[in-house]
């Protein structure tokens, strides 16, 4: 990663920030409107130069469209888990791939481990089959935030509503069915938080 200006480094982490606490990436007018820029091209050129120095991606064609990317050159290493298996903690070593060199920091609050993502029922928020979901371990959500719970001996990554014993799982596809867990009759957990998403560097 190369060096970012003082400039850069408020505008990469208030990207970082904004993914955390909604869930999907800022528009160029949330930008102009957090650092009081006149004009979206000013946060685009920022995006740009963002973009040359490899922290983000952007993608064409969407107002929402950018994407964390993995920094190879950190020191550190977060365990990136694959396809877990029923009944096993997530962090057990048999679900951990590899670890991939990038700061835990990255991300606010911190990432504790990747897990690959598996279909598109997150597409909607620009959480593709493939990509590296970046998660703080809790057992806490609020409402509208995006998880991984494991219901039964499944784990899924969806948008947490509760309301009393039951809770809903959203997915951000309308392909897809919304989950309904009844806590008095099915087991229930939250494994941690959606905090960003990874595209590897190509």
């Amino acid at each position: 990663m190369q060096q970012l200006t003082r400039r850069q480094k408020e505008i990469f982490s208030m990207i970082q920030s904004h993914i955390a606490t909604t869930g999907f990436p800022p528009t160029r007018t949330d930008i102009c409107e957090y650092f009081g820029f006149k004009s979206p091209t000013a946060a685009d050129d920022h995006l740009k130069a963002l973009e040359k120095k490899g922290v983000i991606e952007l993608i064409p064609g969407t107002s929402r469209g950018i994407r964390i990317v993995e920094d190879e050159d950190a020191e550190d290493g977060v365990p990136l888990v694959g396809r877990v298996a029923a009944g096993e903690p997530i962090m057990s070593d048999e679900n951990i791939e590899e670890y991939v060199t990038m700061s835990p920091d990255l991300f606010h609050p911190h990432a504790d481990y990747l897990l690959t993502v598996q279909g598109m029922s997150m597409q909607d928020v620009g959480i593709l089959d493939g990509d590296l979901l970046a998660v703080h371990a809790t057992q806490e959500a609020h409402t509208n935030q995006i998880v991984v719970a494991r219901v039964d001996d499944e784990v899924t990554v969806k948008r947490f509503k509760q309301r009393g014993n039951i809770v809903t799982l959203h997915p951000e596809n309308e392909d897809f069915d919304p989950i309904r867990v009844d806590l008095r009759e099915q087991e229930f957990s939250i494994e941690g938080v959606y905090v960003g998403v990874l595209r590897r560097g190509h």
